[in-house]
């Protein structure tokens, strides 16, 4: 079995259940972020089980979405449908996925714990596929979140760090780049004390 393979296998187990692992309501720093932002054409990366691209729509923009595991794709439509709003929920890999130049105003990357290459790679991507004026919003756990067995992945490679995002997104303007402490409550898998880092860049008009 591939390594893409076995992580959408994980993926797929984790979001097997009825319950939506990480709840239904979007994550907290794209929720204060986003509530401030005109509807666009959005895209959001490792979406999971849908609750930040659902949200997106609820707020009136033009959704789209990429993740891995089919199970999560279909909660994701589910979740659409129950709120009956609209989202384009794609099936795929992201080393596999192309991201349009010049196609997006906002591109959203919540927890998506992706190799150093591949991160490199897909942040190239969404440096180039925001339209002028554009935003990408990311929250990710930093190494400093493996002691508190409070969520994330155990591999300190799948967790970026202010100063090397600044690197990878270099060519975008940073409105917001910071490695905070805060509670997370997001379901039954992201609960208690974090250490994460949050990035609001954009691209200059």
């Amino acid at each position: 079995m591939s390594e893409s393979q076995s992580t959408r296998q994980f993926w797929n187990e984790k979001f097997s259940g009825d319950e939506y692992a990480y709840g239904t309501e979007p994550n907290e720093f794209l929720k204060e972020v986003a509530l401030k932002l005109p509807p666009g054409a959005a895209l959001s990366i490792a979406e999971g089980e849908g609750r930040n691209a659902v949200w997106l729509a609820e707020q009136g923009h033009e959704v789209s979405c990429i993740e891995q595991s089919e199970k999560g794709v279909a909660k994701t439509l589910r979740l659409a449908l129950k709120r009956g709003v609209l989202v384009n929920a794609e099936r795929g890999e992201l080393e596999t996925f192309h991201i349009q130049p010049n196609s997006w105003d906002l591109v959203v990357s919540i927890y998506a714990h992706t190799p150093p290459d591949l991160r490199r790679r897909l942040h190239r991507q969404i440096a180039a596929g925001l339209k002028p004026g554009g935003l990408f919003v990311l929250e990710a756990y930093t190494p400093d979140q493996i002691s508190n067995n409070t969520g994330g992945p155990k591999d300190v490679s799948l967790m970026p760090t202010a100063g090397g995002l600044r690197e990878e997104l270099r060519g975008l303007v940073f409105d917001r780049i910071e490695e905070v402490e805060r509670e997370v409550h997001e379901g039954m898998l992201h609960t208690g004390k974090a250490n994460v880092v949050q990035v609001v860049a954009r691209r200059a008009s």
